[in-house]
């Protein structure tokens, strides 16, 4: 073996460094690991602008599908109801956990929409997507699960598995999803969470007091944002317009002139929308009028441009029970609606990501639709910080504790802001014997009001 002179190392060495290079036999200083793990994520997410698909330009690993499990869920609450609205009375709360099993170890978890019945899905699920997708690669994830569904409950059950799908290939990465999401190099961490609720106040029991005593509430919390519903059934109440609009002005009155108030669909009659309650929800500067009309309205799109110029500072928002961006362009397109509110629990992430792109093309904002648990709650907080249109995130404010009780470290909010942790994938951890504390039990969350029995109401909208 030929030996090197020191002079002639050093001289080698201080070349490969001029190089870029490092010499084997020099042991670089170490790096703190927050720097390493930065430099990795960095990596991974270089050149990845101008992609078609929010998984297009990731490296590639053998990570295969072995298995997929869904897990329906319950709260049963023990007393009166959980929330109310209309003639409706819930008694419980459900989720419909994902698991998606993989040779590598990596579990992801997730849910789809629990309102197509958590039974259902893991039925669907059972049938027809398992079978399919095992021995497939995770990160075929975009052409894998993306909008499959063609009824209500596939929907669903396609959008839990891609959700699931997300989080294997974060933890794949080390990374977290809303950063394989997002177009920018540096997305925000911070989510910002408006208060949802106005749901149980009765009309037939001061439901005036009971809806100004929460949104005061929730101002106290720390929330900058409260959106309502319209209590409990006009009809058997008794309750007008001509009765509501005093409500809405001291309502205002009494959280004040910055706090951002937002009404949720009623059922009035489009005239009776345009011509009596769009001027006071401009007067009042309410921040966005959410779904004034049926979408699966023939005169849908034209009701919402006509809703949307009547109030000039008021946003229109919808499109909850949407599930891809086909639906969603007519809208954004025209500015019927400057507010889009897909569920990532219907749309699935990677569809999701579709649609905040759309949104953002057409310069309006991505603010989901976000009513029922930590599961849903997980991937659309995610979507929010992952696409450039991303605004705010719904968080319901009626007691469920299959929010968050069902991680081991639920996402820190502080003032309305939600901080997403620096983590792989969803970055959540599921609870011991999660079966167990929350067991399933079947049929379906709500009931008829009491109150109503024996009365020709209806038990939705009325």
């Amino acid at each position: 073996m030929k030996k090197i002179s020191r002079r002639s190392f050093v001289s080698q060495s201080s070349a490969m460094l001029a190089a870029g290079m490092t010499p084997a036999c020099i042991t670089p200083e170490p790096k703190q690991e927050a720097e390493l793990k930065q430099e990795n994520q960095t990596s991974i997410l270089v050149d990845r602008a101008n992609r078609d698909n929010p998984a297009e330009g990731l490296k590639r690993e053998n990570i295969i599908i072995t298995d997929i499990k869904v897990t329906p869920l319950s709260y049963k609450h023990d007393g009166e109801f959980l929330w109310r609205c209309a003639g409706l009375y819930v008694w419980k709360s459900d989720a419909a956990l994902v698991q998606v099993f993989t040779n590598k170890g990596i579990v992801g978890i997730a849910e789809g929409s629990p309102y197509r019945g958590p039974d259902k899905l893991k039925a669907y699920t059972d049938k027809y997507i398992t079978p399919l997708l095992k021995g497939a690669n995770v990160f075929d994830v975009d052409f894998l699960t993306n909008n499959q569904g063609h009824n209500s409950v596939a929907e669903g059950a396609w959008a839990g598995v891609n959700n699931a799908l997300w989080d294997v290939v974060g933890k794949a990465k080390g990374v977290p999803v809303y950063k394989l999401l997002s177009n920018s190099s540096d997305p925000s961490d911070k989510v910002k969470i408006y208060a949802s609720g106005g749901v149980s106040h009765a009309w037939y029991d001061k439901g005036d007091e009971a809806l100004i005593e929460e949104a005061l509430k929730h101002k106290e919390a720390g929330y900058d944002t409260f959106k309502f519903r319209n209590g409990t059934s006009w009809k058997y109440s008794g309750l007008t317009m001509q009765q509501y609009i005093p409500i809405l002005e001291r309502l205002r009155q009494a959280v004040g002139p910055d706090f951002k108030l937002v009404i949720e669909k009623f059922p009035w009659k489009f005239e009776t929308i345009i011509n009596e309650l769009c001027p006071v929800l401009e007067e009042l500067k309410f921040y966005w009028y959410e779904e004034p009309v049926s979408w699966m309205d023939p005169a849908s799109l034209e009701q919402h441009i006509a809703i949307n110029e009547a109030m000039p500072s008021v946003m229109v928002s919808g499109g909850e029970s949407w599930w891809n961006r086909h639906q969603v362009r007519p809208y954004v397109a025209a500015k019927a609606m400057n507010i889009i509110q897909t569920d990532a629990n219907l749309s699935g992430i990677t569809e999701g990501w579709h649609i905040g792109q759309t949104i953002h093309q057409y310069g309006q904002l991505y603010c989901p639709h976000n009513w029922v648990g930590g599961l849903t709650t997980i991937a659309n907080v995610h979507l929010v910080a992952g696409v450039p249109c991303g605004h705010m995130c719904e968080l319901n404010q009626t007691y469920n504790p299959l929010k968050w009780e069902i991680f081991k470290d639920p996402y820190p909010i502080e003032n309305g802001i939600l901080t997403i942790p620096d983590k792989p994938g969803f970055g959540v951890e599921l609870i011991d014997n999660i079966e167990k504390k929350f067991p399933w039990v079947p049929g379906p969350y709500y009931k008829r009001n009491p109150v109503y029995e024996g009365l020709d109401l209806p038990i939705w909208w009325s």
